[in-house]
């Protein structure tokens, strides 16, 4: 299907050919009729993008600092080539359409093939032949309203939301400063709710539109004092839609508004606020957020979880069908806004235009012509002509194409090198899209099964979110093929219990668990080390986690696991590498959550089978700029100190050897992955024993249940 996409680091938009993307639970398939082009955002997005690297550095100087303490910590190599990996990625543009749904997801609701839907969302709605949208960012469109006039839906709820935090009543007078798009639907809502309305922007043609679709009084920004002071003196609200840099906007509202009156910034403007007028006046000063309550709440938006009408009246999805009401009543026009009509294979020149001089207003996209839907492997014509016999040479087929993958795995894959690329998939299709082109996989795809029933494949490389690990582990080996899957294992019981059920069977493919660390050189150093001990060792690994947002997947039982099986499963297996033995039993204490953290703040202590003690101190209250992870190993005379993958101190008989990575860290994902394969070949024993693996999921397992109810768990020893 065709995509627009945009490149952030060369400042490219394309029109590219990407695989339909595949609609999960909650979701549905839709085929786009019209898409709008925000002439805010994305010309923000775009501009953005244009900018060279100190262009953009000055710009966001937030993320410039959060480079160069990643830099101190980690290393200038592997810092910059993370920098520019995260600039590479393709984004999506585009959050407001309007199709019909073609295919239904698991548990989607109030929905059916067929319907007519508006859309919404960022990275949802966008500018696409086919798009996935979750269940509560779609409305049903209303007889007699067409494809064009719902495209205008996401933009009318913005519109809309900011006129409900003014809390105006019928006859109230409202004036909306910047007559763009946004500005215009506002005047449009406010008029239709009542409201005497008073426009007021900066170019004469926008002023006369204003009073065309019927906003009671329009002019130009050096009439507005005088325009105001005629309706009683001043106005009771002020909905500020314009977009500029210049605080004019949020003085002019102060100026022009009654005493007590609300002022709504709903565009992105200067928010140096004058405090005369809003002082004397005792101005309500309010920051709209987006389309209304639910917005950039994931368990709203992806999990369809909506907000009760008695508490929350209005929400992003319930302001989305209001404005579509008024659409349908006849009290919103949006056809005299409407000013390009440019179908989706030009839409490159929707960002020439909204990024140069031509006037504009309403830009639509339009999708006549579309792709059949049918097998949707994209071919990449850039790729290399490899024809791979089943059987012949190790061919690679890899399921997701997230941040791990680009920025870490599929880099160490084609340094590796010595098998064919064959083919990548994400749910998305979009990130797989990027990635074959950049690493030269012969083919894109959305579905799993493009890779499981390709008979060339024969190696499959899992990098999806936590809870498809053990589904796909299983797949892969029903259909014959190698699995290197990123941690961790499996996030429940019956998960594991259904990947040691497979592996206790015969003749099963060979599993790969990625549990990097045991494979960096310095650990490998560290091991020798400490293997010529005669007693049993203590050792205590220290994580700076850091604290994540309480919306982030990983914190998600059922997708992430939480983070001790998610992540803290990495430093467990560690230890476990370390004694060469899985632990006897766990102990597990933390600090209060707090309603602040997640199960995050935690020691966990392990005893093993020689005698030896290991603790992991898993912390999310820290400081980012802090290097991430420190250990400490002792035993018999002998001590080791790792730290952060970038320096190893070992101590004994008074002396002290240093080996360091100076300009970059090291967590052993090269050596890994070679030691897969080299397995997959036959020229080595499993890399890492599947008792092991089986025993570290048990112990993240049973660490969170020692959480839970402050006892020691024991292990049961394969």
């Amino acid at each position: 299907m065709k995509q627009l996409l945009q490149n952030i680091k060369t400042g490219e938009t394309v029109v590219a050919d990407v695989p339909v993307p595949r609609p999960g639970p909650g979701t549905a398939l839709i085929s786009t009729e019209v898409s709008l082009v925000s002439a805010g955002t994305e010309r923000m997005i775009v501009a953005f993008a244009k900018q060279g690297l100190l262009g953009k550095a000055k710009s966001r100087p937030d993320l410039l600092r959060e480079v160069l303490n990643k830099a101190q910590r980690e290393g200038l190599l592997t810092t910059y080539e993370a920098a520019m990996n995260k600039l590479d990625q393709p984004m999506a543009l585009g959050y407001s359409s309007a199709g019909t749904i073609i295919q239904t997801g698991a548990g989607l609701r109030g929905f059916r093939k067929g319907n007519r839907v508006a859309c919404a969302g960022g990275g949802y709605a966008v500018h696409a032949e086919y798009a996935a949208i979750p269940q509560n960012l779609m409305v049903p469109i209303p007889d007699g309203v067409d494809f064009e006039q719902a495209a205008f839906t996401t933009v009318g709820a913005i519109a809309m939301q900011g006129f409900r935090l003014a809390q105006v009543q019928v006859g109230a007078r409202v004036a909306v400063i910047g007559l763009g798009l946004l500005g215009l639907l506002a005047c449009s809502i406010a008029k239709a709710a009542g409201c005497q309305t008073l426009g007021i922007d900066l170019d004469t043609t926008r002023v006369e539109l204003a009073k065309q679709i019927g906003t009671d009084r329009a002019v130009t920004r050096g009439q507005a004092l005088e325009a105001a002071e005629a309706l009683s003196q001043g106005v009771d609200a002020v909905l500020i839609c314009a977009d500029t840099q210049s605080n004019d906007p949020i003085e002019l509202a102060g100026e022009i508004a009654r005493d007590r009156a609300n002022v709504i910034v709903v565009g992105a403007v200067g928010l140096e606020v004058p405090r005369k007028p809003y002082f004397e006046k005792e101005l309500n000063l309010v920051v709209s957020r987006s389309y209304g309550p639910g917005r950039y709440d994931p368990v709203y938006e992806e999990k369809a979880q909506d907000y009760p009408i008695g508490y929350v009246r209005w929400t992003e999805n319930r302001n989305m069908s209001s404005f579509l009401d008024l659409v349908a009543q006849g009290k919103v026009d949006v056809s005299p806004l409407i000013s390009h009509r440019i179908p989706i294979s030009e839409g490159k020149q929707a960002y020439d235009l909204i990024t140069g001089k031509e006037a504009y207003l309403g830009v639509l996209l339009t999708y006549t012509e579309k792709s059949r839907l049918g097998e949707n492997r994209i071919p990449n014509l850039l790729a290399p002509t490899v024809r791979v016999k089943p059987g012949e040479i190790l061919a690679l087929g890899v399921l997701g194409a997230g941040n791990y993958a680009l920025s870490t795995f599929l880099p160490v894959v084609k340094k590796t090198g010595d098998l064919a690329p064959v083919g990548i998939v994400s749910a998305s299709g979009v990130s797989a899209h990027h990635a074959a082109r950049k690493y030269g996989y012969g083919f894109a795809a959305s579905e799993p099964g493009s890779l499981f029933t390709d008979p060339a494949i024969n190696l499959i490389a899992i990098l999806t979110r936590h809870n498809l690990h053990t589904p796909q582990i299983l797949a892969a080996f029903a259909a014959g093929k190698h699995v290197y899957c990123e941690k961790p294992l499996a996030i429940d019981q019956e998960q594991l219990a259904q990947v040691t059920d497979a592996l206790e069977k015969e003749d099963h493919p060979i599993l790969m668990l990625g549990f990097n660390r045991r494979f960096a050189p310095l650990a490998k150093h560290l091991k020798t080390f400490i293997d010529k001990r005669q007693e049993p060792l203590y050792a205590h690994f220290r994580v700076n986690a850091n604290m994540l947002p309480p919306e982030h997947w990983l914190i998600d039982p059922a997708v992430g696991g939480g983070r001790i099986i998610g992540e803290g499963c990495h430093f467990i297996d560690f230890l476990t590498f370390l004694v060469g033995e899985n632990p006897l039993d766990v102990t597990t204490i933390g600090l209060p959550d707090e309603g602040k953290y997640n199960e995050d703040n935690i020691m966990i202590t392990f005893r093993y089978p020689d005698g030896s003690l290991g603790t992991v101190s898993y912390l999310a209250n820290g400081d980012k700029s802090y290097p991430k992870e420190y250990l400490e190993v002792f035993s018999g005379g002998r001590v080791a100190i790792l730290h952060d993958w970038r320096k190893l101190e070992l101590v004994t008989k008074g002396r002290r050897k240093v080996k360091r990575h100076w300009f970059h860290q090291d967590k052993g994902h090269q050596a890994a992955w070679q030691a897969f394969l080299d397995a997959v070949q036959g020229d080595l024993a499993l890399p890492i024993p599947y008792d092991q693996m089986i025993g570290t999921t048990l112990a993240s397992f049973a660490a969170v249940e020692s959480l839970r109810n402050g006892e020691t768990v024991q292990l049961t020893q394969n």
